[in-house]
Parts: C-alpha cells; sequence; structure tokens
C-alpha cells in the first residue's frame, strides 16, 4: 500500500503542469512606452495567474491588428475601434470586435510646427499635412476637419511611410502630421524639434466624439474560450494599475524587449498615455474598459458624415461588453 501510495505521488511530481491557454497578442504599433503595461502583465505573472501563456507582436498602424485577428491569425489584439467599424461594414461576416476600451480619450493628433505657421485648426489650409494612408489619426481627419471648418481641399495632403513621418516634419518637408499625441510629439523632440515650436492639436478636444483603440477579440475564439478572454482583459487592467504604480518597472519590462529604445523618452510617452488617454473622468469615475452608450451613439453618426455606410451601423456589432471583469477594475 506504501509503495503503491509511493508511486503515485512520484507520478504526480514529475507529471506535467497543466497547459496554460495560449493567447499570441497583435499590437496595434511597435514596442514604445504604451505597450509596457502589456509587457509588465508578462513578467509580473498576470497573465500566468489567469491561465494564459501570452506573447506580444508588434504591428504597424492602427488597422493592423484588425484582419490579423479577423482571420484568426491571432486571437486577440489591440486596434483603432472607429477602423474596425469600417472594417466591419465592409466585412459583415468576419468575425472580430471590441471588448475592452483602453484608450478612453483617443490620441488622435494633428502635431504641426508654430514656426511653420501651425498654431490652429485653420493654420492647415494652404499647408502640406504629412498623413500615412493606414494611419488611424488620419482616418479620423475628415470628422476633425468637420468639425473645424476646415476645407479639405485647401490642404495638400501627401502620403507619408510611417518612419518618414516625423522626420519630414522636422525637416520642414511638411507643416503637420497626422499621428498619436504620444508618438509623434516626443519623436520630434528626439529628432531635436523645440518643445515649444510644437503645436499638438488633439482631435478630441475639437469636437471629435470617438473612442480610441481597444482590445479586440476573435469572436469565434472567444465563444469557445470565454474565460479565457475575461482572465485576458483582467490581466490586461492589472498591467495598467501595475504601471501607473510604477512606471518604471514597467519600461525596464519593455526595454528587454526593445533594449535600443530611449528608457526616459519611452516612459514620458507611457504617462502622457496615462494621463490624456487611459485616465479620463470617465474611467475614474466608472471603472476601466467599458463605454458609454450615449457617447458610442454619437461617434456612430459623425462617423456616418464622413463615410457612407453599406449596411444600418449597429453598436453591439463593434463592442461586446459581457467578456469584461464584473465589476470593472479600477485604476488610481
Amino acid at each position: 500500500m506504501h509503495k503503491t501510495l509511493a508511486f503515485l505521488g512520484a507520478a504526480l511530481l514529475a507529471a506535467p503542469a497543466l497547459a496554460q491557454t495560449s493567447m499570441p497578442f497583435a499590437l496595434d504599433w511597435k514596442f514604445e512606452g504604451p505597450s509596457a503595461p502589456y509587457f509588465l502583465a508578462i513578467d509580473n505573472g498576470s497573465f500566468e495567474e489567469q491561465g494564459l501563456t501570452v506573447e506580444i507582436a508588434e504591428g504597424n498602424g492602427s488597422l493592423d491588428a484588425i484582419p490579423k485577428v479577423a482571420t484568426g491569425a491571432y486571437p486577440i489584439g489591440f486596434a483603432d475601434i472607429n477602423s474596425l467599424m469600417r472594417f466591419l461594414d465592409q466585412n459583415p461576416s468576419a468575425p472580430v470586435t471590441a471588448v475592452m476600451m483602453v484608450y478612453d480619450k483617443p490620441p488622435s493628433a494633428v502635431v504641426g510646427r508654430a514656426s511653420l505657421g501651425i498654431t490652429e485648426p485653420s493654420d492647415l489650409e494652404g499647408r502640406i499635412l504629412g498623413a500615412p494612408p493606414p494611419d488611424g489619426a488620419w482616418a479620423q481627419f475628415p470628422i476633425f476637419a468637420a468639425e473645424t471648418g476646415l476645407d479639405m481641399d485647401a490642404i495638400t495632403v501627401e502620403p507619408v511611410g510611417f518612419p518618414t513621418r516625423e522626420p519630414m516634419l522636422a525637416e520642414g518637408q511638411v507643416a503637420a502630421v497626422t499621428g498619436f499625441s504620444f508618438s509623434s510629439t516626443l519623436n520630434l523632440i528626439r529628432l531635436g524639434v523645440p518643445e515649444d515650436d510644437l503645436t499638438v492639436l488633439l482631435m478630441a478636444d475639437y469636437g471629435v466624439d470617438l473612442y480610441g483603440n481597444a482590445i479586440i477579440v476573435n469572436t469565434d475564439f472567444a465563444a469557445e474560450n470565454p474565460e479565457a478572454v475575461t482572465g485576458f482583459l483582467t490581466a490586461v487592467a492589472s498591467g495598467w494599475q501595475a504601471a501607473i504604480d510604477d512606471p518604471d518597472a514597467a519600461i525596464a519590462s519593455l526595454i528587454e524587449r526593445n533594449p535600443a529604445a530611449d528608457a526616459e523618452l519611452e516612459k514620458e510617452r507611457l504617462m502622457m498615455a496615462i494621463e490624456a488617454n487611459v485616465m479620463t473622468p470617465y474611467v475614474t469615475e466608472t471603472g476601466f474598459g467599458g463605454i458609454d452608450d450615449a457617447r458610442m451613439a454619437s461617434a456612430i453618426e459623425q462617423t456616418a458624415t464622413v463615410y457612407e455606410f453599406q449596411s444600418e451601423p449597429d453598436a453591439a456589432l463593434y463592442f461586446d461588453p459581457q467578456y469584461l471583469p464584473s465589476p470593472l477594475p479600477t485604476l488610481e
């Protein structure tokens, strides 16, 4: 009897641990400050506590993760919800939706230089605007133009690549660019543009009532793995709180994956995202990850002024709150 128990005990010790659910995560952009909370959630065990193994892949713009998740190449990703709306309108059967709002106030902006004549939206008329075609901020620019009374025909739009966007503005080849506020601003400072020469026109401050980037999921995967999705969102919230509590630890996790990054600059970029885009009054009051139905309806209405929906837009297709932790996590 004792030999049997000893054998069973040895077998249990030798048995492998229960397999974790693999959830590769497709980011919207490179490994920069605002992605640090996700790496910190790996390093501090937040994903592991939820039974998940997470590997993070960089992206190439706010639209990049949407087809990756829709095709099932990745079960989960990070993307601009407004671009998701249009994608689903054009691909109505695509199995993808947003499940957690991260940038309650979107960082979409026009960044210009005062020395090149840009201090307010109307200054864009008669000048050259650099805009990468896959850029989420550029996708929202027509709404920004409508809300500020800009004549789009009076602006020369120069399609630029992401790597050349800020260098072209630094060299004066364009007067302004579209981009995320925390990315373009700090990239320009790194290129030697004086901070007091930069004009940051955050679209959300000029009547653009849209949301920003959200965690998106493949709906087929979510239906089969609802607990894993909720666990992932729980760990994401934990990662953001940990980054708020200790931004240096978050940046250390980032630098492990991107040793060439400037730690101080990326910390500043992270703090800009936290203060301007994540920790909004709405999030402080209601919790992290959800949306306001009335605001979402307004965002759809604004989108419809510059984009012709092929079918009746439906907010329920673009955001599904059922996988969010309950109650919503608080960030402080």
